[in-house]
């Protein structure tokens, strides 16, 4: 009996090296490389229809294309963040933590479009089909047209589409599913790579649009390799605290849309429901007049958000300060905080800072800057803000506030939200001066509009 090939397959990668090593050569990660049995004999299918076949090239002038049929699903923020629907056979990859929500979301878009007439094929190697219609019935996604398999076998379940013919086909969850010709156990880096592969030839020469669920690791990565996620067409993020009450989903890759989308819904007994408001809900437990609250305008794809950004300043106990943020991007809140010192002549570097977005929603956005400065400021020197003020803007290493984009859009929602000042760019003030003084005008609405040149204009006492 001949031997089996050993290769070591690195998991964040996928590349192979013949023997194992500390650090993969290829991507620089630590400790990733899995021993793996080598895959003998196993060739890829023909070319999918709409891909350029082997030795053959067409001018780019020529090339033939359709236009693109979209599907909606009926959960309207899902189909926000998708770009307007699904997409007839594309591959879309839905990731999230376990006990996110991934499930839920999924059974409620499928009976959204099994409402209207389409076929669905859900695949799941995790749950049995008591469990699943156990779900259903408490979500009321009860439907004749949602077909169930608890196949982990990628070939049967490919052979049950050809023959069942779905609209829509779910694989619940691709770590689960192994390919026949492939050695290696389910889950490894080798079986996620081919049957991801296998999906993608289905899904494009079927036409069939095809949804993949995916593990995420403990630091927050898709398990498996990288090209997984460059595979799909579109990959979405379900994310949000789990003792929070609302679940974001969010657009990483779209080639199908904008990418930056989130929808946002809120986590209810009766499954997920989608918030069309969400700046109300995330300043829901709002109050104004505490000292260390401002209220950011952040952009998420082409959506305004009116989010509280909290900060607590205190005298440290120890000789190193603590830092500690939730939901911002730790280093440049760091970097912001020295601009800070140098700027506005706050001398924060012997104080304990503490950061965090209400809600547990995550923004790594530039133009958080202004606000988290002023909140700053606000709890170093334990006076509250100003009334009902938003703001926006990106701070630069100079302390100078630079220009922030959509900011119409920005101030539009804080006038909706009943925001009476509005703490913005000088840039962006001198610039879009008579498209603000046109939208105040067609609201009917007056809003003071305070424009800000340099950082430590924030710690003025006209902030307070």
């Amino acid at each position: 009996m001949k031997p089996k090939k050993i290769v070591f397959v690195c998991s964040k990668c996928g590349c192979e090296q013949p023997k194992w090593r500390g650090q993969c050569p290829d991507c620089t990660a630590w400790n990733t490389l899995v021993e793996e049995i080598a895959k003998e004999g196993f060739s890829r299918g023909n070319n999918a229809p709409g891909m350029a076949s082997r030795g053959k090239f067409t001018p780019i002038t020529e090339v033939q294309y359709k236009t693109e049929q979209r599907v909606f699903c009926g959960v309207p923020e899902m189909d926000r963040v998708l770009g307007g629907g699904l997409v007839q056979g594309s591959l879309v990859l839905l990731s999230g933590d376990p006990g996110i929500g991934k499930s839920t979301l999924l059974l409620q878009a499928l009976f959204g479009l099994a409402s209207r007439g389409y076929t669905v094929l859900y695949a799941s190697g995790e749950e049995s089909a008591q469990q699943i219609k156990l779900r259903a019935e408490r979500l009321g996604t009860l439907h004749q047209n949602i077909l169930i398999t608890n196949e982990t076998d990628l070939e049967m379940v490919l052979s049950s589409a050809r023959s069942a013919k779905p609209n829509v086909l779910v694989i619940d969850s691709i770590q689960t599913m192994s390919h026949p010709s492939v050695p290696s156990s389910p889950g490894s880096v080798t079986q996620i790579r081919e049957c991801t592969n296998s999906l993608l030839e289905f899904a494009k020469g079927e036409g069939i649009t095809t949804l993949i669920v995916g593990h995420v690791t403990k630091e927050g990565n898709i398990a498996g390799p990288k090209v997984l996620e460059h595979l799909v067409d579109t990959c979405l993020y379900l994310e949000g605290e789990p003792s929070s009450g609302f679940r974001i989903l969010r657009a990483v890759k779209n080639r199908f849309g904008s990418t930056g989308e989130i929808g946002v819904f809120a986590m209810q007994g009766s499954g997920l429901k989608d918030v069309p408001n969400p700046s109300a809900l995330f300043l829901e437990g709002h109050k104004a007049g505490l000292e260390g609250s401002a209220v950011a305008i952040s952009m998420e794809g082409t959506r305004p958000l009116l989010v509280e950004v909290q900060t607590l300043v205190g005298k440290s106990t120890f000789s190193t300060p603590r830092r500690t943020v939730t939901g911002l991007d730790p280093n440049r809140f760091t970097i912001l905080l020295a601009v800070i010192e140098k700027r506005a002549g706050l001398m924060v570097s012997s104080y304990d800072i503490y950061a965090n977005v209400a809600g547990g929603l995550r923004l790594v956005e530039p133009a958080m800057d202004l606000a988290l400065a002023a909140a700053v400021t606000s709890s170093f020197f334990g006076k509250p803000l100003s009334g009902r003020a938003a703001y926006f803007g990106e701070v630069g290493l100079s302390g100078e506030v630079r220009m922030a984009s959509f900011a119409v859009s920005r101030v539009q929602e804080a006038l909706k939200m009943g925001f009476d000042k509005v703490y913005l760019p000088k840039a962006n003030y001198l610039r879009e001066r008579a498209d603000l003084e046109d939208l105040m005008r067609r609201f009917e609405l007056k809003i003071q509009l305070m424009p800000i040149e340099n950082v430590h204009e924030v710690a003025g006492l006209d902030v307070f």
